[in-house]
């Protein structure tokens, strides 16, 4: 049913029950199933059914056509799902890849998709990037903690090539453009603690407008305001399968240079892209708040912030960080 009203033209319902052998009581608990994925289907007597507006579907071979040789190679495995309950617990639940091998897995819609803190990734089907990425280390690298950062400057720089330039990173996790959430990176390790160890790299990217998307934010317990990737693009919209390539390329990159060189390699970009420096901010570390104001990170990745006249190092995972509204 999705990929025939993928195309965004109307179909009437006995075409569509000729198509899929599928009688009309069937057609319609198909419509019904769209719509709970988040789907505008409208439906018209005499003319049928047909998506608000046209989709363009992930494709394996269209992902894979954007890829540069290296990660083409690379890529042992690419997963193409339409709906799934988290991409990240798909690629956690399976064992690590060969190390210098890469497994990708995307998704048109996620039922279970989570950011930091537990909070639900919301995306109707069709309408984001649902992208995780599974990574084996031989040996653990030695600045490990710094990956969820690495990861951050190779989103911007992923989005750069696919022609959304300016993106910014607000410590420690959130992808931000023009004031607004754009999307999130959540990265899992697992392992032994001399190696392997296996990390799973989740990306959430907003890529056409969702009408209603800020109040469910706000409901969920979210105070950025969000913007679809779309609405920046003065008037151009973005191909999901080609900014998917984009990613994974600029992710192959990254890991391999974080191998060989390290954190350090990738400070000087994410100080470029921090929109975290200068602004205020409220820090929440277990039972302490303070406030203070945001002036970029150490070398070992840690927010700095000034508070009561003295520079506080925060630490990812044991923080919750707002600006002050």
């Amino acid at each position: 049913m999705l990929d025939i009203l993928a195309d965004g033209a109307w179909h009437s319902g006995v075409a569509l029950g000729e198509a899929l052998g599928l009688s009309r009581a069937a057609i319609w608990k198909q419509v019904r199933t769209l719509r709970a994925l988040g789907l505008t289907v409208n439906a018209e007597r005499r003319r049928g059914y047909c998506l608000e507006r046209r989709l363009d579907l992930l494709s394996a071979a269209s992902i894979r056509a954007g890829l540069v040789p290296v990660t083409h190679s690379a890529l042992e495995q690419l997963d193409v799902l339409v709906v799934t309950t988290s991409t990240n617990e798909c690629l956690t639940k399976r064992p690590a890849p060969p190390p210098g091998l890469m497994w990708a897995t995307v998704a048109e819609y996620q039922t279970g998709g989570r950011g930091r803190r537990g909070r639900r990734w919301l995306s109707p089907l069709g309408h984001g990037v649902c992208l995780s990425i599974s990574w084996c280390f031989e040996l653990p690298p030695r600045d490990l903690a710094g990956l969820g950062l690495v990861a951050g400057v190779a989103v911007v720089r992923g989005l750069a090539r696919a022609g959304m330039v300016g993106a910014q990173l607000k410590w420690p996790n959130d992808v931000m453009a023009e004031g607004a959430k754009v999307g999130g990176i959540l990265v899992e390790v697992s392992g032994e603690p001399n190696g392997p160890l296996r990390v799973v790299i989740g990306i959430g990217l907003n890529v056409r407008p969702v009408p209603g998307i800020v109040a469910a934010l706000r409901k969920e317990g979210g105070n950025a305001p969000a913007v679809a990737l779309d609405e920046l693009m003065s008037g151009r919209q973005l191909e999901r399968n080609a900014l998917i390539a984009a990613l994974l390329n600029s992710l192959h990159a990254s890991l391999l240079a974080f191998v060989d060189g390290g954190w350090q390699d990738f400070v000087a970009a994410w100080r470029l892209s921090d929109y975290l420096q200068d602004r205020p901010v409220v820090v929440s570390r277990g039972s302490e708040t303070f406030e203070g104001v945001a002036r970029g990170i150490a070398d070992d990745g840690a927010l700095l912030v000034e508070s009561a006249g003295r520079i506080v190092s925060v630490v990812a995972g044991d923080v919750t960080l707002r600006i002050p509204t």
